[in-house]
Order: structure tokens, then C-alpha cells, then sequence
């Protein structure tokens, strides 16, 4: 199974470490396409690279992945784009997200979409079970 992970990279790093254990939780279940997203060095500055050949790279995960999993903790307009990008090709989409006590919210775009399944985790531990039980179902 390949699997694209999403997480914000330009919209804020705050997550990166659960990024990156979702990440290695996910090698469980097959080849994460989108390891870089977790990786401690990638800054919201983004990747050296151009933003034609982060769009092509990204866009060809999105088309060779089986399934979509975001963490959706911090708004990214990438990480939307992603998303319904997945959708439109019919992907499965898992979307993580931490419970706010801020009075913070998800997009209605995405929390009103019935075609993408989503879970509000209260720690990295709830998290990761929601995705065992995704991929086990």
C-alpha cells in the first residue's frame, strides 16, 4: 500500500514531531511516499526546491497513493489542496486532528465533507489508534 501523508510545512512546523510519529506508525500499514513532511530539518521555509517541482512531485504521490492521511492540526492551504485533490482521484482520506480547548476549529469544507473520514485525537496515543483502526477496518 502507499500511503501520502499531509501536514503543514509553510503554515507553521508546531507539529512536526507528531508528523513524524504518525509517519513512522504509518510504515506499518506500507510506504509512506511523503516521509520528508515529518522530518525535523524541513522548516517553514519549505524545501530548496522550485514550487512547479514541489507541485509535480506532490501531485504524482497523490496519483500513485492508495490512501491520503493529514494532520490537520495546523490550517494550510496545501494541505486543503491535497485533500480534494485526493478526493477528486477517489481516494481514501484519513484526516487526524487535535481537540482544541482554544476555541479553534476545523474548516467546515473539510469537517462538513462525508467522503473523508475524520478524527479528533487527545494525544498522540489516541491518534495512532484511530489510525490502526482505519487501516484494520
Amino acid at each position: 500500500m502507499k500511503i501520502y501523508f499531509a501536514g503543514a510545512v509553510r503554515a507553521g512546523r508546531e507539529n512536526q514531531e507528531a508528523y513524524q510519529q504518525i509517519i513512522e506508525h504509518l510504515k506499518k500499514y506500507g510506504e509512506v511516499l511523503t516521509e520528508h513532511i515529518g522530518r525535523p530539518d524541513l522548516t517553514a521555509d519549505g524545501e530548496p526546491l522550485l514550487e512547479e517541482k514541489i507541485f509535480d512531485r506532490d501531485m504524482a504521490y497523490i496519483k500513485q497513493a492508495d490512501v491520503l492521511v493529514a494532520e490537520i492540526s495546523t490550517p494550510s492551504l496545501g494541505v486543503g489542496y491535497e485533500i480534494a485533490k485526493a478526493e477528486q482521484l477517489d481516494k481514501r482520506v484519513l484526516c487526524l486532528y487535535k481537540k482544541f480547548d482554544d476555541g479553534h476549529k476545523i474548516s467546515g469544507m473539510i469537517k462538513g465533507n462525508k467522503n473523508l473520514t475524520l478524527k479528533e485525537y487527545n494525544n498522540l496515543s489516541e491518534a495512532l489508534q484511530f489510525v490502526n483502526d482505519y487501516f484494520n477496518t
